[in-house]
This record gives C-alpha cells, structure tokens and sequence, in this order.
C-alpha cells in the first residue's frame, strides 16, 4: 500500500489537497485564494510539531485539520489581511509611489524633441552633369 506521503506527492493544485482530505470547500474562495490556502497549509505544517513521528492515520488526521484550517482563513479574510505572502508583509497590504517618482519616470520614457533630419538639397541627389 502505498504511504500518505507519496500519495501526496500527487496532488498539485488546491483542490487536489481539499478533495483528497475531504474538506468541503467554495469553488469561488479557491479560485481567488488558492496559492494562499496551500502557502498557508504549508505554515502549518511546519509550525506543528511532532508530525514526523505519527503514523499515516495520525499525519492524515493532523494534515486534515491543518488544511481545513488554512482554507477558513480565507473564507474569513482577505489575502491583503493575512499576508502569507512577503509582498504583502512588506508594504503591509499597501503600496505607494511617491507622485515625484511617478512624474519624473514618466519624463524619462517620453520621445525627446529633436529637429528633423536635414534633408539634401536635389543638387546634392542628381548625378554630377558635366559643364
């Protein structure tokens, strides 16, 4: 029989873990919430101790409720919220650009006004004609 560890080994998307565990889940809350709900699933497991040690009915029970954990909290909440990921633990749910940052990339990116190239005169063109 094959372990749970290599069963897991498996599974790749959200729903994968939430229909192999069986939790019940909104498909809605997984489309927007699904690389949280697993980096959050991921958190967990490695804050609990211990689960090395259990047996595969054990490790089942503890990964069950660990996932149906990570997903409640985005039933409940917003990903800004529970920042799971560094870019929102880093501006904090929030970002902002200052209006001079804004204004002077946006002078670098414009065309630069340069006169038109000179154009040769038709004597400059036609061939030389001899006097």
């Amino acid at each position: 029989m094959e372990s749970l560890i290599q069963r897991l080994k498996t599974l790749s998307s959200a729903e994968d873990f939430l229909a192999f565990f069986g939790v019940p889940f909104d498909e809605r809350v997984v489309q927007v919430n699904r690389l949280h709900i697993l980096k959050r699933f991921y958190q967990y497991l490695h804050q609990t101790p211990g689960t090395s040690t259990l047996d595969d009915v054990a490790l089942f029970r503890c990964q069950r409720e660990l996932l149906t954990r990570a997903y409640g909290d985005f039933v409940t909440s917003t990903p800004a919220r529970e920042k799971v990921f560094k870019v929102f633990q880093d501006a904090q749910g929030q970002q902002s650009v200052a209006l001079t940052s804004l204004r002077d990339s946006l002078a670098d990116r414009r065309p630069r006004s340069t006169p038109p190239p000179a154009t040769p005169s038709l004597a400059a063109l036609s061939p030389a004609h001899p006097s």
